[in-house]
């Protein structure tokens, strides 16, 4: 039988993998979209403004955050009941 603690950190594994699933997944779907977007300049409006970099930027700065979300170094670890206890008494000192 597992603590509420070791629940809890299985629940923070499979939602940080299922994170890590999605931003791999981006990876594929974005170049897609770009080379679409650039394919339709192409045919559409060759030579003329170069709309698809706003795709671009878009597209890099959304991969940026899900690859934050998914790998960055922020270091976040699951809230255990520990962690609660130890703040409800923090708090229960200060009044």
């Amino acid at each position: 039988m597992s603590t509420p603690d070791q629940e809890a950190m299985r629940q923070a594994a499979h939602a940080q993998l299922k994170k890590k699933q999605g931003f791999r997944n981006f990876s594929y779907v974005a170049p897609m979209v770009v080379l679409l977007n650039a394919a339709i300049w192409y045919l559409t409006s060759p030579g003329e403004y170069f709309w698809p970099i706003w795709v671009i930027v878009g597209m890099g700065a959304a991969w940026f955050f899900v690859w934050l979300d998914a790998y960055g170094l922020s270091g976040r670890k699951p809230i255990t009941e520990a962690d609660v206890d130890a703040e409800v008494e923090r708090m229960g000192r200060k009044h």
